[in-house]
Parts: C-alpha cells; sequence; structure tokens
C-alpha cells in the first residue's frame, strides 16, 4: 500500500530468493518506472513488488499470480489489482491476505464489488525468514532504516482505510506486526504514544552504532553525528 514497504520488501526478497528476478516500482519513481515496467513485461518469469500504480492501465501477459499483501485503500482497487491476472481468457489466481479481525471485508467485497472469494487454508512448514532480515538490519543501516520507514507508512496507511469500521487501528497488534517487519526496535511515532509492548523485545543493542554499508552515507551521517554531540 506505501512505497516504503514496497522499497523495504523487494530489498528483503531480492536477498531470500536468488533464483528469481525481483523488481520494485511505486510512484515516487516517476523516470525510472517505464524502463522497469518495460523490462519486467519481457521477462520470461519474474516477480514485481508494487504499489497500486501497477493497479490498472496496464497490460503484463500471463501474471499467474497477484498477492495482496495490504487490503487495498477502497474496494474498486482490489478488483483492478485482480484483473492483472487472467487477462483476454487466460487463467490465474489473486489472493488477499486479512488479519482475523478483517474477515468481514469478503462479505463487503462480495456486495460491493459483487467479487466472491473462497478461503486458502494457511501454508503449512513455513520457514521463519525473519531472523535473516533482522541480521540484514544489524549489517546494513540503510535496511534497518528501510524496514522503520516501512512498517510507520504502513500503520499511517492503515489508519486512512476507507472502511474504517473493519480495519480498526485501536485493534491492530503493533507488536506482531513489528516483529513481521523484523524491525530492532520500535520507532517513535504518534500511533505508538504511551503504549507498552511485553510481547516484541528489541536488541540490546544501541541502534545508532548500526552502520551503512555504503561508506559515502556512513562519512556524512559520523558527520552529522559529530554535528549534533
Amino acid at each position: 500500500s506505501t512505497c516504503a514497504c514496497v522499497e523495504y520488501y523487494g530489498k528483503a526478497l531480492e536477498s531470500l530468493i536468488k533464483q528469481v528476478k525481483i523488481m520494485s516500482i511505486h510512484g515516487k519513481m516517476k523516470h525510472k518506472r517505464n524502463r522497469i515496467f518495460t523490462e519486467f513485461r519481457k521477462l520470461p518469469g519474474g516477480i514485481l513488488v508494487c504499489t497500486d500504480v501497477m493497479a490498472r492501465g496496464i497490460d503484463i501477459p500471463e501474471v499467474n499470480w497477484v498477492l495482496q499483501y495490504d487490503p487495498p485503500s477502497n474496494a474498486s482497487a482490489f478488483v483492478h489489482r485482480c484483473g492483472r491476472t487472467a487477462r483476454i481468457g487466460n487463467v490465474g489466481s489473486a489472493l488477499v491476505f486479512l488479519l482475523p479481525m478483517e474477515e468481514s471485508y469478503v462479505n463487503f467485497l462480495s456486495i460491493n464489488q459483487k467479487c466472491p472469494m473462497q478461503e486458502m487454508k494457511p501454508q503449512t512448514n513455513v520457514l521463519d525468514l525473519l531472523p535473516k532480515l533482522q541480521s540484514m538490519a544489524l549489517a546494513d543501516r540503510a535496511v534497518f532504516e528501510k524496514g522503520m520507514k516501512a512498517f510507520v507508512s504502513y500503520v499511517q496507511a492503515y489508519a486512512k482505510h476507507e472502511c474504517n469500521l473493519i480495519f480498526r487501528i485501536k485493534d491492530l497488534d503493533f507488536a506482531s506486526l513489528a516483529k513481521g517487519f523484523a524491525l530492532l526496535k520500535m520507532p517513535k511515532m504518534p500511533e505508538l504514544r504511551g503504549k507498552c509492548f511485553p510481547d516484541f523485545t528489541p536488541v540490546t543493542i544501541n541502534t545508532d552504532s548500526i552502520a551503512f554499508k555504503d561508506k559515502n552515507r556512513e562519512k556524512q551521517r559520523q558527520k552529522q553525528l559529530e554535528q549534533q554531540r
């Protein structure tokens, strides 16, 4: 649902899935968007991590799956997202991930968009890849910061959902959400002010000590830290 989430999870998938081409695209890319879209369209196979910038008005042949990790902010976008697959007589599948507290969205889409859905049972024997993502964040400040920005943007987007009777930010399990983003600590943001998270264990190190792998960025950061001191 947000550019920051696309950037973070795009980088995560690049590290976790080696045999498949992973590409990312979102609205803030502007000049790069056409090049990425054209390149992805020519691939024999791959994964495109994207925002709703790709939900309508584009045609990519033979898309097998559309995975909607975040429920779209409006109901019509759901159908447009699904429409990227099974085009011109082809067969395809679309899946939306929902929390148990969000399940009434299925009925809402059935009535609002005449779009019936079937439940897909959760996969078993799933690998826990979150420790690897945390290791990446500890090894490179760029990954750490991307994760924090992605979490903040996700919460802010969730708070603005048009179906706020179904998607209630006060019911979100922030500790589990932070774990899902492989965060090393909880960010400071208004939505979390005054809340305690006993189910979330932050790392014991001072996150200010995490350096950028990019030496120029790290040099610049150290200079700023020195000025602050």
